[in-house]
C-alpha cells in the first residue's frame, strides 16, 4: 500500500508532467512544420543557434521546469508564497506555448516578440516566487531564464532583420 504522502507527491509529479507536456506539445505541433519552410527564408544573425540545438535544450528546460514545479506543488506549509509561486508558473507556460503560437503558427516575429518580453518577465517572476518556497526549486529554472532571455534578444534581432 502507497503511504499517502507518496501518492500526493506521484499525483503532484503527474500534473508537474501533464502542464509541461501540454506546452511542450502544443509548441512543438505548431513550430515543427514551420522550420523547413517559413523560418528557413528569415534572416538570421550570427549568434542564432544550429537547429540541432533546440532539440537538445528545450527537453532538459522542460525536464527543470517540471521537477521544479514538482517540488513547488508537493511543499508543504508554504501557504500564500506557495500559491504565487503555482500561479506565475502557470502564467510562464501559457506564455512558453503562446510565443509558439504567435511566432511560428502566426508566423510574426513581432507578435513572437511581444510574448517573448512577456516570457522572459514571467519567467523571472516565477524565479523569484520559487525562491520563497523552495530556493532549488528556484535555481533549476536559472538556465530556462538564460535561455528565454537569450530567445527575446534573438527574436528582437530577427524582427529588426527582417
Amino acid at each position: 500500500m502507497i503511504a499517502a504522502s507518496s501518492k500526493r507527491s506521484m499525483i503532484f509529479a503527474l500534473i508537474a508532467l501533464l502542464v509541461v507536456f501540454a506546452a511542450a506539445f502544443s509548441g512543438s505541433f505548431v513550430t515543427s512544420p514551420k522550420i523547413m519552410n517559413w523560418y528557413s527564408t528569415l534572416n538570421k544573425p550570427w549568434f542564432n543557434p544550429p537547429r540541432i540545438a533546440f532539440p537538445i535544450v528545450w527537453p532538459l528546460l522542460y525536464m527543470l521546469m517540471a521537477f521544479g514545479f514538482w517540488r513547488i506543488l508537493r511543499s508543504v506549509d508554504a501557504g500564500k508564497p506557495r500559491k504565487v509561486a503555482i500561479l506565475t508558473f502557470l502564467i510562464q507556460i501559457i506564455f512558453n506555448a503562446a510565443w509558439s503560437l504567435a511566432f511560428f503558427g502566426a508566423e510574426s516575429i513581432s507578435a513572437g516578440l511581444v510574448v517573448a518580453a512577456g516570457l522572459a518577465l514571467s519567467v523571472l517572476a516565477m524565479v523569484l516566487a520559487f525562491r520563497k518556497v523552495d530556493p532549488l526549486a528556484s535555481l533549476l529554472q536559472l538556465p530556462y531564464l538564460a535561455w528565454v532571455t537569450f530567445a527575446f534578444i534573438l527574436n528582437f534581432t530577427l524582427w529588426r532583420m527582417n
